[in-house]
C-alpha cells in the first residue's frame, strides 16, 4: 500500500477519535454491596465546586441524565436527605491539551536501481517532507461517587474521562451518552 495513503488514513482516523470525544469509562465497587436495596438517593452535590466549570446548561444536562439512568434503576431523587438509601457526589475536572501528529511525505527523484540510497545497490535522490499539526482540545474527567447514605461508606465510583464536545449545540446528544455509557459500569442493570 501507499505510504501516502497510510499516513493521510492515520490522521483521518485520529481527527474522528476526537470529534466523536470516546470516553474512556472504569468503576469499582463494593462487592459484598446489596445494590438491590438501594431505592433512593440525595444528590449531595458537586465536590470542590467544580460545578463552576460548566455553564448552566451542562450542569442540567448532566443532572438529568443521570437521574434518567437511575430512574432506569428503579432509584428515585429525594429532596430530603433523611429520607435517601444512598448519597450521590460528582466531581469534575477539565483539563486543556494539545495532540500533536506528524508525517513524512517522500518522493522519489531520478537515478537508477532500488530507491533506497547508496548502501542497497542502487544511487537514486530523493527528498522528504515532515509536516507537523497541533490540536488543542479540553479533556474532561468526571468521577461519581456513590455512598450508602446511612454508613456514609462509598459502594460504586464511577470515572468517565473523554474529550469535551466544542460546539455547545452537539452537547446535548454527547453528554446523555457518556453519561449512560459510564452508568453501564453501574452494578444494577436498567429495567426493561
Amino acid at each position: 500500500m501507499n505510504i501516502k495513503f497510510l499516513q493521510k488514513l492515520a490522521g483521518i482516523a485520529l481527527v474522528l477519535f476526537f470529534s466523536q470525544g470516546m470516553a474512556q469509562v472504569s468503576s469499582d465497587y463494593d462487592k459484598s454491596t446489596d445494590f438491590s436495596k438501594y431505592h433512593t438517593y440525595y444528590f449531595e452535590g458537586w465536590q470542590k465546586d467544580s460545578d463552576k466549570l460548566l455553564n448552566d446548561l451542562d450542569k442540567k444536562r448532566i443532572l438529568e441524565s443521570f437521574k434518567a439512568e437511575f430512574a432506569a434503576r428503579g432509584m428515585t431523587p429525594v429532596a430530603d436527605k433523611s429520607q435517601a438509601d444512598a448519597t450521590i457526589l460528582l466531581y469534575l475536572v477539565l483539563d486543556k491539551k494539545t495532540s500533536t501528529t506528524a508525517y513524512t511525505d517522500f518522493t522519489g527523484g531520478m537515478g537508477y536501481g532500488p530507491r533506497w540510497g547508496f548502501g542497497m545497490g542502487g544511487i537514486g535522490m530523493g527528498t522528504a517532507t515532515t509536516t507537523y499539526s497541533q490540536n488543542d482540545y479540553v479533556q474532561g474527567t468526571m468521577v461519581v461517587d456513590l455512598y450508602d447514605a446511612s454508613t456514609k461508606k462509598l459502594i460504586w465510583q464511577g470515572i468517565s474521562k473523554s474529550v469535551v464536545q466544542a460546539k455547545a449545540q452537539k452537547r446535548d446528544k454527547t453528554i446523555p451518552k457518556k453519561v449512560k455509557k459510564l452508568m453501564n459500569k453501574f452494578p444494577v442493570a436498567p429495567k426493561k
